[in-house]
């Protein structure tokens, strides 16, 4: 193995003893641990393809050299083959240049109405409906875990669990939905407007990887304070009896969570603390970022919260994305799902940022 790619042995082991792990039943009796060691394996898959490829690519280039020594009739095909080969390394070292660990992680969008009032909140309505509808494109299920709605039908908070069923990281829900995070600007004019006039608000996003197995983040009893409460629909009219809905407070951090979609007190609380693991992962993965001095303003746990990422023009029918430059003018179309390009500029973007650091 040339020494450039030394650091493959290990993986390709790894890979190895990932792919018997996986053909034990009881490995898939636990679904969370099944799910962890599938989503390591497909993303240990695109290394050992590409290192295979290279391999054969670079032996198929030396068998041609010391073939063209004996009979020069071989020698036009050397050249191409090396250039595969080079090729191929080129590959290879892309696919070593370490990814985020979470992308092949389902996720949990949360919307919450900003400045502009009745209007924000029917803004947020528009961006849960344009993930829901990018996530059916995609084959994702969506799950809306709780949601506080406006007077006017629009959501002050909303909260959506995202999941697919690929174990291939790139193509996870958070190593999409992850450029989400930040606040998204409207520009139009408000059904509250009687005078046509066109006005701005907005609407902030947050995206968290979801937890897959409850043991990954270790969460004390003794560090939450549990409220109960009665559910409340628009207006804050109750909507309830019975005291069901729950706030989770996590002391240490502050982190705060509510849910009252659900009936039941109990499943109000599992609803909360999967949230709130997924909260608690983000924040300590952005730590350790921070820590290791790594922070990438493409990705929602180290991003700007108050940053203005996004501009939905409805007058112009245009979308721009400010971090990457995108421009477009089919509006329409993107609040209808079709999400695909504007998230491909912040996942090239993305990788373009890591290639660079990779060269450093």
């Amino acid at each position: 193995m040339s020494e450039e790619f030394a650091a493959v042995e290990p993986l390709l082991v790894e890979y190895a003893e990932i792919e018997s792990a996986l053909a034990d039943p009881d490995v898939h009796a636990d679904q969370a641990r099944a799910r962890t060691l599938g989503r390591r394996y497909a993303e240990l898959g695109r290394v050992v393809t590409a290192y295979r490829t290279w391999r054969s690519a670079v032996d198929d280039a030396g068998a041609a050299a010391e073939l063209a020594a004996d009979d020069p009739a071989f020698a036009e095909e050397v050249e191409p083959l090396r250039a595969a080969a080079a090729e191929a390394a080129d590959a290879l070292r892309n696919v070593l240049i370490p990814r985020d660990p979470d992308d092949g992680r389902d996720a949990i969008v949360q919307v919450k109405a900003g400045e502009g009032g009745e209007e924000s909140a029917l803004f947020a309505a528009d961006l849960l409906r344009m993930y829901q509808r990018y996530a059916e494109r995609q084959g994702w299920t969506t799950q809306v875990l709780d949601e506080t709605h406006s007077d006017l039908g629009g959501y002050k908070d909303v909260s959506m669990a995202v999941k697919s069923k690929s174990t291939d990281p790139a193509e996870g829900v958070w190593a999409h939905l992850k450029y989400e995070g930040g606040v998204h600007r409207v520009q139009r004019v408000p059904v509250t407007e009687s005078q046509g006039r066109i006005h701005t608000s907005a609407a902030g996003v947050l995206v968290f990887p979801e937890v897959d197995d409850p043991g990954e983040v270790e969460i004390d009893q003794n560090d939450l304070r549990i409220d109960v409460f009665r559910s409340s629909g628009p207006g804050g009219q109750s909507v309830n009896t019975t005291d069901s809905a729950v706030r989770i407070t996590h002391l240490p951090t502050g982190i705060t969570v509510s849910m009252q979609n659900e009936k039941s007190q109990l499943q109000n609380r599992e609803q909360a603390m999967r949230v709130l693991r997924a909260r608690l992962l983000a924040a300590q993965q952005e730590a350790a970022d921070a820590e290791a001095a790594e922070l990438r303003r493409s990705q929602v746990r180290t991003v700007d919260r108050s940053e203005r990422i996004r501009t939905y023009n409805f007058p112009e029918n245009r979308i721009a994305d400010h971090r990457t430059g995108y421009k477009a003018y089919n509006l329409d179309t993107v609040l209808a799902g079709d999400l695909g390009t504007v998230i491909a500029s912040a996942i090239e973007m993305d990788e373009a940022e890591r290639l660079a650091t990779a060269g450093e």
